[in-house]
C-alpha cells in the first residue's frame, strides 16, 4: 500500500469520527471505536535489540555491541528477525484479545542519539559516538524493521530521541541543551536526517529536554523548519513518555496541562506517550486547540496503521509464533555476539590451547549474570547462556575442570548479610591459585548504567561517576593478579571503562558489551578459537584521567575521536583479531586526467593515505563523492575478517574538525592465497564542512583520505 492510499483511507476513517473519538486516538493507549470496527491499540512497544518487555524473544547484543560489528548487512538482517518476532507476537496476543502495552508493531527503536559522553548511562542504547556510523546502523535497523511483506510494513520503526539528547539523566526532564548551529548540524542531526530521508522512518520521537530554550516535543525549528520542512518527513511524531507533562511541571514554560496540550499539538506532536493528551478535550473547550489540529494528527496515526495492514488481511497475519526464539534467530544472535566482541589486548595467549589447560577458574560478579547479557530494553531470551555457562560447557566437552567463584559483589561496599567488603574475594583467590588460568568476568549491568528511573544503586541517576570499575571489582582483580597465575579479563559493559591499570598484567582483555542471550556461547568460542573476535570500538575508550568536559556541556570540543586532542586508552575503531588482514593495494576511481592531483602512499603502520591536492579534483569529489577500491590479503591459513575503515579530513578549511572523520566502512574477509576486493563509496558530504552558521559547504582546497582498520592514522 502506498502512503497516498493509506492517507486517503485514514482521512475517510477520521472523517467519520466524533470529536471525542478522534481525540482519544492521540493517546499511546488508544481505545477501541467499536462502531467503526477499530480495535484498541497500544503504540508503546520496544525493540532496541530484540522485542522487549513482551515476554520471551530473541535477545541480540545490546545496540552498542551491534555498532561494534561495523556490519550494516548483519544489523539489517537481525532487524528483519526482530520484526518477524514482533508481528508473530502481535498476531498471537491479538488472537487472545490482548492488545496491551509492548504487544504491538510500532517499535520505538532505534535510539540514534550520539554517545558524546562516556559517562552517559543510556549510551549503551546507541550506535556509538560517530554521526556517520550511527546513521548507517540506524538506517540498516529501520529498513529491516520496516521490511514490506505483501505490500505492508512488518513493523514501523521510530528514530529517537529528537534531538540533542545524551544526558545528564538526572536532569533530563528539566534540562536545556545549549548547542551551536555547527555542532547541531555536524554532530546531532546527521543520523536523524539519514533515517528520515534515506530509510524513510515512519516515526520520530521527541526528547525530554529543551534544546536552545524550546522543548523538543514542541520545537518549531526542529519539528517544523527541519523535520517536516527541509526533510519533508511525512510520518508521525511521538513524545517521549510523560515529556509533555514536563512542560508545566519541570520546564515551567506552560502553566497547566491544557496549555501543554496546545503547545505540543500546535507544533505537530501527534501522539502523546503519557497522560497530558487526556486533557485534550479540555483544551479544545477552552479554545486552545482546534478540531482540525486533532484530525490532522489522527490522520497521520491512522496512515501508519494502514501502512502496517492492521485493518486488512495479509500474509503478515500468517506469521506463526514459532519464529519467536527460533534456531535461526538464535544462531543470528550468536553471530552478532561474535562480531561485536572487541579484543583490546592479546599477548598471544588467545585463542586458548585446550590441550594446555587442565583447570580454569571463572571468577567475577558477571560470570553467571543474566543481567550482564541483556543490558536494558530487553526481552527474555529463550535461553540465556551466561559467560560461566558458555565456558563451562566448552570445558566439560574437552575434559577441562572449572572452578567458579563470584569473587565480589558487582558494586556494593556493604553487601547485605555479608560481614565485610572482601567477603567473596578470598574464594576468588583460592580458585585462581588452584587453576592454570583465571578468567575474570567484570563490568557493570543496567542496574549501574542506564536510564534515569531504572533500578540503580551506586549510580541512581543512570550516569557513571567515572570510567573505572566499582571498587569491589578493582580489589578482586588486584588480589587475583597477586597470585601470579595468568589471567584474562572479560569486560561486560555498555560503555567505555578504563582498564589500563591491568593492561600490563592481564594476558588478554576482551570487551564483550552486553552480548545477548547467546553471549556465553559466543565468548567461549572466541576464547578457545572456534571463532575470532571481530568487533571494533564504536566509542573512544578514554583514560579516566583524560580531560572530559562536564556532561552538561553539549559543545563537541574535546569530545569523541573527532575532537579529542589527548591520547585515549584505546581509539575509536580499534579492535584486534586472530590473524591479520593487510591492505595490499588501494585504487581511487577517478578520471585519468585527474590523477596528477592525487598522491597515494602507504605509511609505516601499513595504512594507506590518499591526498587530493588538486582543487579541481577536490571540487569534483565534494560534488559527486568518490569510489575507493581496496584489495586485502592475509598470511594466515584461516579466514580472517576485519572492518576496513575510511576517514576523511578536508584541508584548507577552518571549519574542519581536528581529526579525520569516518566516511565509509565495511567488513572484508580473506583466506590464504586469496585477494579480497571491495569497493567503498565515500559520499560527497564527507568532503564538506559545517560552519558556525550551520551551513554545509565545500570550502576546502584538498583532502586527505585514510584507509585502515581504526581511526589511528
Amino acid at each position: 500500500m502506498t502512503r497516498e492510499e493509506a492517507r486517503k483511507k485514514a482521512e475517510d476513517l477520521v472523517s467519520q469520527m466524533t470529536l471525542e473519538e478522534a481525540a482519544s486516538q492521540l493517546r499511546y493507549d488508544a481505545p477501541a471505536i467499536e462502531r467503526l470496527g477499530i480495535p484498541e491499540y497500544n503504540w508503546w512497544n520496544e525493540a532496541l535489540h530484540g522485542v522487549a518487555r513482551a515476554g520471551v524473544a530473541t535477545c541480540f547484543p545490546q545496540a552498542i555491541g551491534l555498532a561494534a560489528t561495523f556490519d550494516t548487512e548483519l544489523v539489517h538482517e537481525l532487524a528483519e528477525a526482530i520484526a518477524l518476532e514482533a508481528r508473530a507476537k502481535y498476531n498471537a496476543y491479538s488472537s487472545h484479545g490482548d492488545r496491551t502495552q509492548y504487544k504491538g508493531v510500532t517499535m520505538w527503536a532505534p535510539n540514534i542519539n550520539i554517545f558524546r559522553d562516556p559517562r552517559w548511562g543510556r549510551g549503551q542504547e546507541t550506535f556509538g559516538e560517530d554521526p556517520f556510523l550511527t546513521a548507517q546502523m540506524g538506517c540498516a535497523m529501520i529498513t529491516g524493521l520496516q521490511k514490506e511483506k505483501d505490500g505492508y510494513m512488518t513493523t514501523a520503526a521510530c528514530a529517537k530521541h529528537f534531538a540533542v539528547h545524551s544526558g545528564p539523566e538526572a536532569l533530563r526532564h528539566e534540562f536545556d541543551a545549549k548547542v551551536s548551529k555547527k555542532d547541531l548540524w555536524e554532530t546531532y542531526l546527521p543520523a536523524f536526517e539519514a533515517c528520515v530521508k534515506e530509510a524513510c522512518v515512519e516515526a520520530v520521537m521527541g526528547a525530554y529536554n529543551r534544546t536552545n530554550g524550546e522543548p523538543c516535543c514542541a520545537h518549531e525549528y526542529l519539528m517544523n523548519a527541519i523535520l517536516r520542512g527541509e526533510w519533508e518527513f511525512e510520518g508521525h511524531y511521538v513524545s517521549d513518555c510523560w515529556a509533555i507533562r514536563d512542560f508545566h511541571e519541570k520546564h515551567h514554560i506552560t502553566k497547566e496541562p491544557e496549555d501543554s496540550v496546545s503547545l505540543a499539538l500546535g507544533k505537530g506532536c501527534d501522539l502523546n506517550c503519557g497522560c497530558t493528551y487526556q486533557r485534550i478535550l479540555n483544551a479544545y473547550e477552552q479554545g486552545k486547540i482546534t478540531r482540525e489540529q486533532i484530525d490532522a494528527s489522527a490522520v497521520k496515526l491512522f496512515t501508519t496503521r494502514y501502512l502496517l495492514g492492521l485493518f486488512d488481511q495479509s500474509a503478515l497475519d500468517e506469521i506463526p509464533y514459532s519464529v519467536v526464539g527460533c534456531r535461526k534467530h538464535l544462531n543470528l544472535a550468536y553471530k552478532a555476539a561474535v562480531e561485536s566482541c572487541v579484543l583490546l589486548k592479546n599477548d598471544g595467549i588467545l585463542p586458548l590451547d585446550k590441550t594446555k589447560y587442565h583447570t580454569i577458574a571463572v571468577i567475577g560478579p558477571n560470570s553467571d549474570s543474566v543481567a550482564a547479557l541483556v543490558g536494558n530494553y530487553n526481552g527474555t531470551p529463550p535461553r540465556a547462556v551466561t559467560l560461566l555457562q558458555g565456558i563451562s560447557n566448552f570445558c566439560f566437552k574437552n575434559n577441562i575442570e572449572v572452578h567458579y567463584a563470584q569473587g565480589c559483589h558487582l558494586f556494593d561496599n556493604t553487601p547485605p548479610k555479608k560481614p565485610h567488603l572482601g567477603y567473596f574475594v578470598t574464594e576468588g583467590v583460592i580458585a585462581a591459585q588452584n587453576s592454570d588460568l583465571a578468567i575474570l568476568c567484570v563490568g557493570l549491568d543496567a542496574g549501574l548504567e542506564g536510564e534515569q528511573g531504572d533500578r540503580g544503586n551506586q549510580f541512581p541517576s543512570g550516569d557513571k561517576l567515572d570510567l573505572l570499575l566499582p571498587e569491589t571489582q578493582q580489589i578482586l582483580i588486584e588480589e587475583v593478579a597477586k597470585t601470579g597465575k595468568p589471567f584474562i579479563i572479560l569486560n561486560a559493559t555498555g560503555s567505555p571503562i578504563d582498564l589500563s591499570a591491568y593492561e600490563e598484567q592481564a594476558r588478554a582483555i576482551l570487551q564483550v558489551w552486553y552480548p545477548g542471550g547467546e553471549g556465553g556461547r559466543a565468548v567461549a568460542d572466541i576464547l578457545f578459537g572456534n571463532a575470532s573476535p571481530q568487533g571494533k570500538l564504536p566509542v573512544t575508550f578514554y583514560y579516566n584521567e583524560n580531560t572530559i568536559p562536564d556532561i552538561t556541556d553539549y559543545a563537541m570540543k574535546g569530545r569523541t575521536y573527532r575532537y579529542m586532542t589527548e591520547k585515549p586508552w584505546k581509539p575509536f575503531g580499534f579492535g584486534l583479531t586472530y590473524g591479520e588482514l593487510e591492505i595490499e593495494r588501494v585504487e581511487a576511481v577517478i578520471p585519468e586526467s585527474e590523477r596528477d592531483g592525487l598522491i597515494l602512499k602507504k605509511n609505516e603502520r601499513k595504512n594507506w593515505h590518499i591526498r587530493i591536492e588538486s582543487q579541481k579534483l577536490y571540487e569534483q569529489v565534494a560534488e559527486k563523492g568518490i569510489e575507493i577500491t581496496v584489495v586485502c590479503t592475509t598470511k594466515y591459513d584461516t579466514c580472517v575478517s576485519d572492518a576496513v575503515q575510511i576517514y576523511v579530513r578536508v584541508n584548507g578549511s577552518e571549519n574542519e574538525s581536528p581529526n579525520a572523520k569516518l566516511a565509509a566502512f565495511g567488513r572484508v574477509s580473506a583466506k590464504l592465497g586469496e585477494k579480497a576486493v571491495k569497493t567503498f563509496r565515500i559520499p560527497a558530504k564527507a568532503f564538506t564542512t559545517v560552519g558556525n552558521d550551520g551551513e554545509r559547504t565545500a570550502d576546502g582546497v584538498g583532502a586527505d583520505i585514510f584507509i585502515g582498520f581504526s581511526s589511528e592514522q
